[in-house]
């Protein structure tokens, strides 16, 4: 008689084949639930590729329909919009003029495709202000509350453009509830609230401010964003941005934020959106041309770790090349 011990439990006989692996995968990465960010610019005519961001554009409303007009064809139908301009000052005027083109664009996608694109837009005043701060700046700082009314006023300017779903990204205090009372008492009680509730003060943001132009002129903004060391603070904002009114609630960075995501998770009455952020999209980008990885491997690996820690929506610059390239059927 054979005396070899007998093996009960073998994990490895549930990763056997790749039919098996599919059928007992634990998380399934969805195109449902990823979310296309565009840069939106003055001017007619233009596309230029951002230089940080390979593959992503600068461009002006009409160039924006065209291109999006073709991502629909390839299942995009859920962006979120950021404003590009030049025309910048102290007090982000150009944020609630007719000339913004996050505006225009939102009025002219809503009436071209309605119901069949969700419109996103940004809510923050660094791409508006020539001192490149998310809120208005006094002699000691960024001031809160006279930022909070400007947000507002933004988001609103925004809602009556067509948008679906503002979503403020500047991290002032009490602006989630500034804004959804603001919107629901101009009858805007559908408009949705994509809070940017836990939003850490990141070294991975470069690209984004190269792409929006909005690098602050002087010091930093860790005196709003959160700081990357703390993560109870995280669910005092989760908790204060539920009670304001926000309907999904969002973790910014998400790869080196894992466990603020497992934790939004766990606790959030919302639904938890992650912010794959233009630092870990163009670290992929780059190792894929550098030769040193697989740019579908590593970007599949990338969401589902983040779809695993519990974000059920991912904002990510990859949206595209996963549909094109059909990266999601096998």
């Amino acid at each position: 008689m054979d005396n070899k011990a007998i093996t009960i439990h073998r994990p490895r006989r549930l990763r056997r084949s790749a039919v098996i692996r599919d059928l007992v995968a634990e998380t399934r990465l969805s195109a449902e639930g990823l979310i296309q960010p565009y840069f939106v610019c003055d001017g007619s005519g233009v596309r230029e590729e951002i230089t940080g961001l390979p593959g992503i554009n600068r461009e002006s409303v009409d160039k924006l329909l065209e291109s999006i007009a073709e991502d629909m064809k390839l299942g995009i139908h859920r962006i979120m919009l950021f404003g590009v301009t030049d025309r910048k000052d102290a007090s982000a005027s150009s944020a609630l003029s007719d000339d913004n083109p996050a505006l225009r664009a939102c009025a002219e996608l809503k009436q071209k495709f309605g119901e069949e694109l969700f419109v996103s837009a940004d809510v923050c005043l660094c791409g508006y202000t020539d001192h490149g701060h998310c809120g208005l700046v006094d002699g000691h700082g960024v001031t809160n509350d006279d930022s909070v009314a400007v947000l507002t006023e933004m988001a609103l300017t925004l809602a009556r453009a067509g948008c679906d779903c503002v979503a403020p990204s500047d991290m002032m205090d009490g602006r989630i509830g500034s804004i959804r009372q603001a919107l629901e008492s101009e009858g805007f009680d559908n408009i949705l609230i994509m809070a940017y509730t836990a939003k850490y003060s990141s070294a991975y943001y470069g690209p984004f401010r190269e792409a929006a132009h909005s690098s602050p002129q002087f010091g930093d903004r860790k005196s709003y964003q959160m700081d990357f060391r703390n993560s109870s603070e995280a669910l005092t904002e989760l908790e204060l941005d539920i009670s304001e009114g926000a309907d999904i609630v969002m973790v910014k960075p998400a790869l080196a934020y894992l466990d603020i995501i497992a934790a939004f998770r766990d606790v959030s009455s919302a639904p938890v959106a992650a912010y794959n952020v233009s630092g870990e999209y163009t670290s992929v980008k780059l190792m894929a041309q550098a030769g040193l990885g697989d740019e579908k491997a590593l970007t599949l690996e990338n969401l589902t770790a983040i779809t695993r820690a519990g974000a059920s929506i991912i904002l990510t610059y990859h949206t595209r090349d996963i549909l094109k390239n059909e990266w999601l059927n096998g």
